[in-house]
């Protein structure tokens, strides 16, 4: 039933590669992104503010598929922006991440928002009496604290990010979701055992990071 693994035909470890890397870029990316739009959201600048709330919900509720063609399409076919890559598979991989990223940015941005509500706004209040600027009150004070308080949310997040990556297939990145495509079609005479076994990668992939951050989020929760 599994003989399709004995071949060497297909490079599985290969493929669930590509999708780490794609999950982890794509992580550190939203993650930074994702800051920086929780920021604009609670900063004392109108404009800022606004930008921020008109992305998150604009973004947040495009469909993954369509930001990624979108990249594919907008940003290399048509203005010709390549990322600083040559090859095909590196800018379909670059775009894919960029796409990503502005996606997962906005879920990471309204956890980050929720554990910035949860900080007590006296705090805020002292720092900025004492002389601290905006900046310095939400880095120091604000987002120490925030990031404690939202590691579970942002594990669910990285989860989901995880088994997004498989839109990537739509502008041909050769990772998990690309290779079980050609498996189904190759190999049509043991289709449940392709899904089983890439079913199982991707829970090979999510559950220890749901457990490791979820034991993280235990460890560093801040008491009130």
């Amino acid at each position: 039933m599994f003989d399709f693994l004995d071949s060497g035909q297909y490079d599985l470890l290969g493929a669930f590669w590509v999708t780490v890397q794609l999950t982890l870029y794509s992580a550190i990316g939203s993650l930074i992104w994702g800051t920086l739009l929780a920021g604009m959201r609670v900063s004392p600048v109108p404009l800022m503010r606004t930008f921020g709330t008109v992305y998150v919900n604009v973004v947040r509720n495009t469909p993954l598929t369509l930001i990624i063609i979108g990249c594919s399409l907008g940003l290399n076919q048509t203005l010709g922006f390549s990322l600083g890559a040559e090859d095909f598979k590196d800018i379909g991989f670059r775009l894919a991440v960029l796409g990503l990223t502005a996606y997962t940015g906005t879920f990471v941005c309204e956890a980050l928002r929720s554990g910035i509500n949860t900080v007590p706004v006296g705090q805020a209040e002292a720092a900025r009496a004492l002389g601290l600027s905006f900046i310095q009150v939400l880095t120091l004070i604000i987002l120490p604290q925030a990031f404690r308080s939202v590691v579970a949310p942002l594990a669910n997040v990285l989860i989901a990010l995880t088994k997004n990556t498989t839109v990537a297939v739509a502008i041909g990145v050769a990772e998990a979701a690309l290779l079980m495509k050609e498996m189904i079609e190759n190999e049509s005479d043991a289709i449940l055992a392709v899904f089983a076994v890439f079913a199982f990668g991707f829970v090979v992939l999510t559950l220890p990071t749901g457990l490791i951050l979820g034991w993280v989020s235990k460890r560093v929760a801040v008491k009130r």
